[in-house]
């Protein structure tokens, strides 16, 4: 067996998403030697794919616009967003969260990431919202150049396969690379950060069932390698069942200008002013580039009358009555938006949009007609519609046929031409199921002890806390990996 013999590392962790890289930050800022085992040919995970919001109090932001804002507030507030989930979140995680997210964000600020806001978003009684710019991927760029910059070993293409066990602690990691198992050992502890597990579809159907195991996963790699090395070895997995979506999504573009903007803070900067002093006519069509990009189309498309079909032509769904559970179903897994021209009109215009990103902005039909000429199908006739997109005409016809003799209540039926398809649209999932962790992030057994030399950060080890609202999941990430590379660097070396 091939051994690792560069360095002896003090803390090993798996994964170099947003939390990976800041556990190893704050480990190698301690003056810990730290190793970072990525299976990916290159680092960000799941914060790459994030809209990029960061929820916090106590901002400099905030102050800066007379926002006197506090944790304590911060923990109240997003109780409040957790609805029936409420009982079932970890009060201890939340109070640790929202103590420490705000030292979390001022950290990002010092690596040079850029903000906007904060916005509001209720019930948050104040803006806690900061918007990263230019894209998401900004976070991932400033962290693994800060974690380069501490001398930390990042490994790519590393994917850690089981956890070494002796002596009753965790003491280190075997790992498979180009076909060959390496063991690594960590003098002070191990921190798992790999992500959710909504690419594993066998653990999917174990926790939240086999409509949820059918659904699609945001980023493919998220096969859960990470829970499962500590199940392993004893740990648990908390909230299973609980899972972000399904959500329907437009398919990506292969190629989108704004997802594509170098992660640069001068970039970043003139993005900033831009926003804040040019006409929003002027900077607007770039904010669609973005918007129409990774967002889902919101229900009142089918309140107000449009249908899914799917491959075949047919509607195979009450589109008001989670469809996102029937699409995975679906020939190749999609289906598309019909609309007609009175729809067309209604959702070119304030209220009726078709997505929107929270305190950014708003995209209607003409948006996605110019930003997204891949999705956008019209035709004058609903066979033409169907050549266009590629399902059978008759089947097509007569599906909206049969709809219009008992359209959704309050609405005329898809009469009116021009028609259009957006789609296709597919079904994703982000599951919420972490292991379960004490406060100092430590990984716990089914018996609820710690497992010494074990700890986990960000979707691995959410352990129970609820994160809804947008900019919880990303402020999570970001610091419980802070939390953990800290208790795994100040553990007593082994």
């Amino acid at each position: 067996m091939a051994n690792a013999a560069v360095i002896a590392p003090d803390v090993i962790v798996v994964g170099a998403g947003g939390s990976g890289l800041f556990a190893a930050i704050e480990a190698a800022e301690i003056g810990r030697r730290v190793l970072v085992l990525e299976k990916n040919p290159a680092p960000g995970g799941t914060t790459n794919w994030a809209i990029g919001s960061l929820s916090s109090s106590a901002s400099p932001m905030q102050a800066a616009i007379g926002i006197h804002d506090t944790p304590a507030a911060h923990f109240d507030d997003m109780a409040l967003f957790h609805g029936a989930l409420l009982s079932r979140d970890n009060p201890d995680l939340r109070r640790v969260f929202v103590e420490n997210v705000p030292d979390t964000l001022k950290k990002l600020l010092n690596m040079g990431v850029v903000f906007f806001g904060p916005m509001p978003e209720p019930p948050h009684r104040v803006p806690r919202m900061h918007n990263v710019l230019p894209n998401s991927r900004a976070y991932a760029h400033a962290l693994y150049r800060r974690a380069r910059e501490l001398g930390v070993d990042i490994r790519l293409n590393h994917r850690a396969r089981r956890l070494l066990f002796e002596g009753g602690r965790v003491v280190g990691v075997e790992a498979e690379a180009n076909g060959s198992p390496h063991r690594f050992i960590a003098h002070r502890g191990v921190v798992l950060a790999g992500g959710d597990f909504s690419a594993n579809r066998e653990m999917k159907r174990i926790y939240a069932g086999e409509s949820i195991a059918q659904a699609d996963a945001l980023v493919e790699t998220s096969t859960g390698d990470a829970h499962q090395l500590a199940l392993d070895v004893g740990a648990e997995i908390v909230n299973g069942d609980i899972v972000s979506g399904p959500q329907l999504r437009f398919v990506p573009p292969k190629v989108n200008l704004m997802t594509m903007l170098p992660p640069s803070r001068f970039l970043a900067l003139l993005m900033k002013w831009s926003m804040a002093k040019l006409p929003q006519a002027l900077i607007r069509p770039f904010i669609m580039m973005f918007l129409t990009t990774v967002l889902e189309p919101q229900r009142k498309l089918y309140d107000s009358g449009a249908i899914l079909i799917n491959r075949d032509g047919s509607r195979f769904a009450d589109e008001c009555d989670r469809p996102q559970l029937a699409v995975p179903q679906q020939p190749k897994k999609e289906a598309f938006i019909i609309l007609d021209g009175v729809l067309a009109k209604k959702f070119g215009a304030w209220p009726h949009y078709i997505s929107t990103a929270p305190g950014v902005a708003y995209a209607y039909l003409p948006d996605y007609k110019r930003n997204r000429r891949d999705i956008y199908n019209q035709a004058n006739s609903l066979g033409s519609l169907a050549q266009t997109i590629g399902v059978p005409p008759a089947v097509l016809e007569k599906t909206v046929a049969d709809y219009n003799k008992n359209p959704r209540a309050g609405t005329p039926g898809l009469l009116q031409p021009p028609f259009i398809a957006l789609g296709p649209v597919r079904s994703w999932v982000l599951t919420e199921g972490g292991l379960r962790v004490s406060p100092a992030m430590e990984v716990c057994s089914k018996t609820g002890e710690a497992i010494p030399g074990l700890y986990a950060a960000g979707a691995t080890g959410q352990g129970g806390i609820i994160l809804e609202g947008h900019g919880h999941h990303l402020g999570w990430a970001f610091t419980s990996g802070r939390l953990a590379g800290r208790a795994a660097a100040l553990r007593e070396a082994g």
